[in-house]
């Protein structure tokens, strides 16, 4: 997902009381095995991500912005709802309440905004579904509530409310995480106001009862497809209600003890890059793989 973590097993979730997470916990492993190559799906596994869009390698690879040119974590209602484009698309930085900062804005011809409500609702019910997205760097998904298939549901319903477990590396750090996706408007957002769909969720730790921060993917139409308008923020602490069959699971697979309680600048850096990698990758072949798959609930 473009999820987050810091060196940290992290994880995401709203404060909200716990549900059982899935029955099953699948091993931890990068790219893919013989058992993943049999999924019907498997003509779209690619042994390695795709590069970012230019911008976004060369944002990723310069300095942090300024203080000031950071924006406060109260504007991002505002920031998303724009018609046009906010003064900084594409960067990373810490503003003046300490939080990390990461914007990443990602092109998609061809990819039509809803497309990414089922994939959201879709990936994460299976660990090679979610490898799909970004092979050399994601790990394990499960959904804590089994909706990804489950009939008569609308895309949205299937990961609004949910939560998705997720091991994954950021630059070399493998976290543990948990993305309590939700409503957008608690972040400020009245999705009307946007010609496509908003992606919203709180970040926090798979294992700990704790939040470290937030990620919105607004993506709206475009005369060629879309585009996605990705921020992070971290370093925004909150409590969660843990989930003691993910917990097990997370155990099971190792436990990654966190490297750090405040996330440093340069992490937004790493951050940045493989939210550009995964987006840009998975996009080259969204339509076709929900062409294909997207209509089987």
């Amino acid at each position: 997902m473009a999820g987050l973590g810091g060196g940290a097993a992290l994880a995401l979730g709203g404060g909200a009381s716990a549900a059982s997470a899935a029955t099953t916990c699948e091993a931890r492993y990068l790219h893919y095995r013989a058992v993943d190559e049999a999924k019907p799906y498997a003509k779209y596994m690619k042994p390695h991500v795709d590069p970012p869009q230019p911008h976004v390698a060369a944002a990723a690879s310069s300095p942090p912005l300024p203080t000031e040119q950071v924006p406060a974590r109260g504007t991002l209602g505002a920031d998303l709802m724009r018609a046009g484009y906010s003064p900084v698309e594409t960067g990373y930085g810490r503003n003046a309440a300490g939080e990390v900062w990461v914007a990443c804005l990602t092109d998609m011809p061809g990819v039509q905004p809803e497309i990414w409500d089922w994939w959201f609702g879709w990936h994460s019910k299976e660990s090679a579904r979610y490898k799909l997205w970004h092979p050399d760097a994601h790990a394990y998904a499960a959904l804590r509530n089994a909706t990804a298939d489950t009939p008569g549901l609308t895309d949205r319903q299937r990961y609004r409310g949910n939560v998705s477990y997720v091991d994954e590396y950021i630059g070399a750090s493998l976290d543990q995480l948990a993305i309590n996706f939700t409503d957008p408007a608690k972040f400020g957002i009245d999705e009307r106001r946007i010609d496509g769909t908003v992606i919203a969720g709180y970040v926090g730790s798979a294992y700990l009862p704790v939040n470290i921060g937030l990620v919105v993917h607004a993506v709206r139409r475009t005369p060629t497809g879309s585009e996605m308008r990705s921020r992070f923020y971290l370093n925004v602490p909150g409590l969660r209600a843990p989930d003691l069959q993910a917990v097990s699971c997370a155990i099971s697979r190792g436990l990654v003890p966190p490297s750090a309680v405040v996330f440093p600048t340069r992490y937004g850096a790493q951050l940045l890059r493989h939210c550009g990698e995964e987006m840009n990758h998975l996009a080259g072949f969204l339509p076709e793989l929900y062409g294909e798959f997207g209509h089987q609930a």
